[in-house]
């Protein structure tokens, strides 16, 4: 039999990078469908004695413990009957509405069940989305976090590029390990390095949960974001979890003084293999209620580690912009994701990103990799060191404030090389394995852990044994740096000690200026109502971002 002619046109097409993606059709039995599956409830409430006797069709001695959990904590009784009246084409207008305050929106969208909520968004295509979420993020101000971790662990190269990270604008930095052990020392260098960068930046070493809340009592990270929620009860069950086990988890980090957010994200109950085929939005609905029930302060969400599940089937982008915009019109902090990669065409992932870019969240980044994605421990991100140039002319071609700088190679360098000899003068001071000249030398100068000689792990692993054994914390990092010499990065480091006493930059979408200001909801809210309202680029901000240094300039001709 011939072989069948084949159209050049269609054999080029199939080469290209954006074949290499998964895509699925829906399949609703799974919960592979991003929005409105057939299996969705149907939105309904009854109160009565005080209480949520019915939610969404099921009555309350059915309720499973998310649906007992969100009808308890996280619908405001008083207002649910006037909003559960309206319909959802009515609370869609209502948000996209630059006439009605953002403060309405969000009472009539804390009077909804889940399923009405998830039927709203529904309602809204990925420009309203956008519209919307300009006007429904808490704070005003947009930010974003990177990812600070390396491939070999090395101390060195973290704090270097910890360094930068902040240099570079990131108000948050988080790391993780590629050996569990080494976590205290990726703690420590990330302590450090933001501080050289910029005093104030937060950061956090992102394991497991109780590991966590030991480090941070100590005073070596100042936020935590780790702390899963999930849509269907099985899930948590598999996890030996409840959202009442979260919301106790929630006030130990809290208590410390450590800011903290739930994470979740669309897809995970598909991941899992239990998500009673409903929609991956309704199901993501239910875990925002609960981070809200919880009295959480905000929620990293955007599928996260999730991404290639709604990222296969229709809508499922769109999806994911949708549950940022639930999250901050329940009046939380939203770190809307964009970490994880998902996909090899570069075209996909850069408009992945473009919602929320755009429209500017409280974190437009919960994960930009301060990295080459070779060193990126969380399985690698949708952007990664090697994108910022590209980023940097994203923000002065559409005159948005993505919430990084351009920085020069000298600042750069100078800033690794401080953070590097910080470091080296505290492993000496505390008998740790020596930080020798050429490693700051290359660490200086490198782009990533391939550019740096390896360390003597067994050794490096018994002084983070001795970290721990011994309970060194942030006020022995101070004492160390200012007997060393480095009092001006003691000083920043004893100022997120403060920070810490004084529980301000606990608030909704709080972050830290390098003065020890806290920016958050409660002092910058939101107050978007228009064309020039709301944030605005300040002309000193403007400049900064039009300033890319490899842009040519007049008076250089």
């Amino acid at each position: 039999m011939a072989e069948k002619k084949r159209s050049k046109r269609f054999e080029t097409l199939e080469q290209r990078p954006v074949h290499k993606d998964g895509f699925t059709g829906e399949w609703v039995d799974v919960g592979l469908i991003a929005m409105g599956s057939p299996n969705d409830p149907i939105p309904s409430i009854k109160i009565a004695g005080g209480k949520v006797v019915e939610m969404d069709g099921i009555k309350r001695e059915d309720f499973n413990m998310n649906e007992q959990f969100v009808a308890d904590y996280a619908i405001d009784l008083e207002m649910a009957p006037k909003a559960m009246a309206m319909s959802e084409k009515e609370i869609a207008h209502k948000l996209v509405d630059i006439n009605v305050p953002r403060t309405e929106c969000t009472k009539i969208m804390q009077g909804l069940t889940p399923a009405k909520i998830a039927r709203v968004m529904d309602c809204l295509n990925i420009a309203e989305i956008i519209l919307a979420m300009q006007k429904m993020r808490t704070r005003q101000t947009p930010g974003t976090q990177a990812h600070i971790t390396s491939a070999t662990d090395n101390p060195v190269m973290l704090v270097a590029d910890a360094a930068e990270g902040a240099l570079r604008g990131f108000t948050e930095m988080e790391t993780t390990v590629a050996v569990v052990r080494y976590a205290p020392l990726n703690a420590l260098s990330l302590l450090i390095g933001a501080q050289v960068g910029r005093p104030g930046t937060l950061t956090q070493c992102a394991l497991e949960e109780a590991f966590e809340l030991q480090i941070g009592m100590r005073g070596l990270t100042a936020y935590a974001e780790t702390i899963s929620v999930y849509g269907t009860e099985n899930v948590f069950i598999d996890g030996d979890d409840t959202p009442w086990s979260k919301a106790f988890l929630a006030s130990c980090y809290a208590s410390r003084g450590l800011k903290m957010r739930f994470t979740s994200g669309t897809g995970s109950e598909v991941q899992m293999g239990a998500a009673e085929g409903k929609s991956m939005l309704y199901l993501e609905v239910l875990c925002i209620m609960i981070t809200k029930g919880a009295g959480v302060q905000g929620l990293q969400n955007g599928s996260i580690s999730c991404i290639g599940v709604p990222g296969a089937v229709p809508s499922g982008l769109r999806a994911i912009a949708a549950e940022n915009l639930v999250t901050v019109a329940l009046d939380m902090e939203v770190a809307s994701g964009n970490d994880q990669t998902f996909s090899h065409s570069d075209l996909r992932r850069t408009a992945r990103t473009m919602p929320q870019f755009f429209a500017g969240t409280d974190y437009i980044f919960s994960g930009y990799s301060g990295t080459p994605n070779y060193d990126n421990m969380f399985a690698g991100s949708n952007w990664d060191i090697e994108d910022q140039d590209d980023y940097l002319a994203l923000q002065r071609d559409f005159k948005v404030d993505g919430g990084n700088r351009p920085v020069t190679e000298d600042e750069t360098v100078a800033v690794r090389n401080r953070a590097a000899r910080a470091l080296q003068a505290v492993y000496e001071e505390f008998g740790f394995p020596p930080i020798t000249d050429e490693e700051v030398e290359q660490a200086t100068y490198a782009n990533g852990s391939k550019d740096i000689k390896p360390r003597n792990v067994p050794e490096d692993l018994k002084a983070a044994e001795k970290l721990l054994k011994e309970g060194i914390t942030g006020v022995d990092v101070v004492k160390a740096l200012a007997k060393r010499g480095y009092n001006d990065i003691a000083e920043k480091v004893l100022m997120m000690l403060k920070q810490r006493v004084s529980g301000d930059y606990l608030q909704t979408s709080a972050w830290v200026t390098k003065d020890g200001y806290v920016w958050s909801a409660v002092n910058d809210p939101n107050e978007y109502a228009g064309p020039m309202t709301g944030y605005q680029l300040s002309p000193e901000r403007w400049e900064e971002i039009k300033n890319i240094p490899w842009a040519v300039r007049p008076e250089d001709i």
